[in-house]
């Protein structure tokens, strides 16, 4: 049984997440930008401002995070499973995560963020 309440985790999990996407979305701009697109501006903005949501989001995150006296530390990864201790207010909880649920997540919120980026135009 977790003592983190639900709200605190989810925060957690966004520390964990959002540098991830932050890393993909990095990736596909270079892509982007080595690419024979004929018009590469329209991509390069919606990556560019995606990323710059994510980033404000991921400050507010760590924000948080210290304010509250949170971590998350990734203590040990193998081929199909990431291990962090989350410290809360003291305590350690290990998590596992199955690195497909990760790679699935991070997925969904970069699905999320683009869509989101997308309606708004």
């Amino acid at each position: 049984m977790s003592r983190i309440p639900e709200d605190d985790r989810d925060i957690m999990e966004k520390a964990m997440y959002l540098p991830m996407v932050l890393i993909v979305l990095n990736r596909d701009l270079s892509v982007v930008e080595n690419s024979p697109f004929k018009l590469k501006k329209p991509y390069l903005d919606l990556i560019e401002d995606t990323m710059k949501e994510i980033q404000k989001e991921l400050a507010e995150v760590k924000q948080y995070m210290k304010k509250n006296k949170l971590q998350v530390i990734e203590t040990k990864r193998d081929d199909a499973f990431t291990m962090y201790m989350f410290i809360y207010k003291g305590y350690e909880e290990n998590h596992n995560y199955f690195n497909p649920r990760i790679r699935n997540k991070v997925q969904e919120l970069m699905e999320a963020y683009l869509l989101k980026k997308h309606q708004s135009r």
